[in-house]
This record gives structure tokens, sequence and C-alpha cells, in this order.
């Protein structure tokens, strides 16, 4: 059948629209917003999980279900606090921050332009600015009933701290041998002076992160597998090749515990923006915590019998900022022929928070389609919807990106056949109840 119409298509998308739409269709909003709100912070609505848990879902399968040589882990937030002193997050993990003796807020020194001028006096020429000094971005909290400086700890400021003194254990249990990886999914936390650009820089974010253990000689090798493994998913999940490119860090920029990095950027509305980086950490990390635990973190070549610490490869992605990215990169107005716009969110099915709606044409047939509704969804989130008129039914799942939906009719209780409709072309096909499942299938799975 023919699609409802021809379209053309508006490519840009500005952050006002898609915040507006997260919030009213319960992707994301403010956390705390009856009270206000509290900076940094957000919630991931009923339709935001979806989105979330898929991302990661799918992460985890490709990054270690897949494969024979990534073992998973799941550690605490709160680590013993000589972990961040071996890190180097306690000494190093700072920006350099100036107050505006004028407006009295405080800013990171890198937010000023060249001539100076504070961001919240735009034109202005005011350079009335104390001295940079170094602000720690690490949370603190107290453990336990004292608060003394034997009690204080961190939340951690990046998910792969626990991966690194967990190195043995993991190992040992296991029986893996270098290389091999160890992979995670968890939250972060770091105290930014100005979160901004809605999710993109917040307070309290999630990371999916890949140490993968190999021998020093071996680092570049891996450097560029894991460096395509990655563009490679991002491709798999539907970003435009157009919006994605990768930018090598110079020397400058490095951590301190770094001596290669790329980052994997996305064009976002505000500009292009790291989403993933790809880190060569030498043997920095091992080496680091052997010497402040004392426990021995080198491993013997059964080969060779050389005793080395392992270098790392990570891939660090930000879920919440690779959430966002698909939130920009799938949104859309089309102007229809008849004059009207639909909002839609080109998600691809493997991300898309529902991924089949069932939508009877009357409530008077609802009974058989919920049967058909029930049927699907012991496999994937189905949404059924039996108010209003077909059309808007139609739209309101294009607008919060479901893939497929499935229309039962008069005529389905006769010839039992349905109709699935297909959310980018908006063509329709007859498809037979009795390979109805088969169908959805097939067509979930296309190009994975």
């Amino acid at each position: 059948m023919k699609s409802e119409a021809e379209t053309s298509s508006t490519p840009t998308v500005g952050m006002e629209d898609l915040v507006s739409l997260c919030a009213r269709r319960g992707f994301i909003f403010q956390s705390s917003e009856i009270y206000g709100g509290i900076n940094g912070f957000w919630d991931y609505g009923p339709l935001g999980v979806e989105l979330k848990n898929n991302l990661k879902e799918f992460w985890w399968q490709r990054t270690v279900r897949d494969r024979e040589d990534v073992e998973g882990i799941d550690s605490a937030i709160i680590a013993h606090p000589r972990t961040w002193e071996a890190s180097g997050h306690v000494e190093h993990f700072a920006d350099p921050m100036v107050d505006c003796r004028a407006c009295k807020r405080r800013f990171r020194a890198d937010q000023l332009d060249e001539a100076g001028h504070c961001p919240s006096r735009q034109g202005s020429s005011e350079h009335d600015f104390t001295e940079p000094r170094s602000f720690n971005l690490m949370l603190r909290t107290q453990i336990g009933a004292s608060e003394d400086a034997a009690s204080t700890a961190y939340l951690r400021a990046e998910t792969c701290g626990s991966i690194f003194t967990d190195f043995k254990r993991v190992r040992d249990a296991s029986r893996q041998k270098i290389p091999f990886g160890i992979a995670q999914i968890g939250k972060a936390f770091r105290n930014e002076i100005n979160p901004r650009n809605f999710t993109f820089r917040s307070r309290e974010f999630e990371q999916a992160e890949l140490e993968f253990f190999c021998h020093p000689s071996q680092t570049e090798k891996w450097f560029e597998y894991w460096l395509e493994r990655r563009l490679c998913f991002h491709r798999e999940i539907g970003f435009d090749e157009r919006r994605l490119r990768t930018r090598s860090h110079g020397a400058d920029e490095l951590a301190h515990y770094c001596k290669q990095a790329v980052d994997l950027e996305f064009l976002f509305p505000f500009g292009w923006k790291e989403i993933e980086g790809i880190h060569d950490r030498g043997s920095f990390d091992l080496t680091q915590h052997s010497e402040f635990s004392g426990k021995e973190l080198s491993v013997m070549d059964e080969a060779t019998k050389e005793r080395f610490v392992p270098a790392v490869v990570e891939t660090s992605a930000g879920v919440d900022r690779t959430a966002l990215a698909l939130l920009a990169n799938a949104y859309e107005e089309e102007r229809l022929e008849d004059g009207e716009t639909r909002t839609v969110l080109h998600l691809h099915p493997v991300v898309a928070p529902i991924k089949v709606a069932v939508l009877p044409l009357s409530k008077k047939i609802g009974e058989p389609a919920r049967k058909i509704a029930a049927e699907l969804r012991r496999r994937w989130n189905v949404f059924y919807d039996e108010s209003g008129n077909i059309g808007r039914r139609y739209r309101r799942q294009d607008e919060i990106g479901t893939p497929f939906c499935i229309t039962y009719d008069f005529q389905s209780e006769t010839d039992s056949q349905v109709t699935v409709r297909e959310r980018d072309s908006m063509k329709q096909e007859r498809v037979a109840e009795s390979g109805l499942e088969a169908y959805i299938k097939s067509r979930l799975e296309e190009g994975l």
C-alpha cells in the first residue's frame, strides 16, 4: 500500500523542542521538579528508562556476552578512599575556577572568553575576577557516625576505579589470560560547577566502561581495534554518519594517566561534543594500585616467563549523553502533503522504548486485539491503545519512536489478518496473524 503521504523533512532540532518532548512524553524531566528542581540531576520517566535500559542492554550484549575475552562486574559506588589517591583523582581531578566580584558567581576559567568577559554579564567589559584556583570535582561523603577525616569517602567520579582494584580477583575467578577485558555499567558523580545542556553535563550520570588489559607492546593494536568496534556500535544503534566524528587529543589535553586519547563526538544542537572516549592508559593504573596497596598485580606470560604489569585500553561511553544524542539524532518534524506536520522519532528498533503498538480500530473489537498484544508482550515491550481517532494514535506512537503499529479492524475478524504500519515510511501491509510474531521479529532485527 502507499504511504500516508509524501513528506519533506526538517533535519534539525532545537534543544527547546527536544526538552519539551522529553518532558511531555515522559522521557526525561528535572529531578525534584515539584520543589523547583535541583540543578544537575535528572529523572528518567516511563519511556526514558526503557530507552536507557535498551541502550545499556545492547552495549552489554556487544561488549560482554558476544565475546569470550570480556567479563562483567557491578561494583560499589563508594570505594576505599585510597583508591582515589592511587588513581590521582584526589590530587589531579580538579578544574581551575574564578569568582566574578561583580555578579558573585563562580565559573571555570575556560568559560571566560578571550576578552575575559563574565558569562553572566554578556557584553559587559567587567574584568574583575579572582585569580584561578583549583576546585576538586569529587563529591565527598561521610561513612559511620563520626564526621572526622578518617570517615571521609568519595562518590566515584568514574566507574573504572573498582575494575582495577578487582582485576586480580576477576582474573582468578574467570580464569582469563591476558589479553582480556572487564566491563561495567554504573553511576558516577562529579561536583560540576555549571551543569548545562540538559543531561549532557550533569552531577549524577551513568557510564558504560571497558578496561581491556594487554601486554604493553600491544596497546596500539588494541587501541585501533576498540576504536573501530566502538564506531561500529554507534552505527548499529542508528546514528547518522554525518553527525559522528572522531577527534584525537592534543598533548596538552591528555589526562595525567593517558598516553593517547580519541573522542567520539556527536553533532548536538549545541555543537560537536564528546559522547565516548577511547584511551590508552598504559600501565599507570595497576602500577599505582600495586604501589598504594602493597599487592602484586603483575602477571606472568606463560610462554616467555616474562612478568609484566598489564597496560590498559579503555572505552568509556556516557550513557546519558548517548541517550540524549539518540533523541537528537532521531527527532524530526515532517511536513506532510496535506499541510500537516508530524513529529517523529526515528529511533533504531534496538533502542526504541516501545517496539510495537496494538491499536484496534474500535473498542468493540478490543478483545481479540488485546490477545494479540498479550502474545507479543511475552517477547517485546508492547503498548495497547484503543482510545481516539486511529490517525491520532499513529501520531502519538510516531512521536515516541515506536517502529510498528498493528491495527486490528473489522476485516481481521473474517480474514485473520492485521495491518502493520511502519513508522518511518508510514507504509501499511496486511500480515496474517499466524505469522505476525515472525514478521515483527525479522523487521525489528533488520541490520543487526
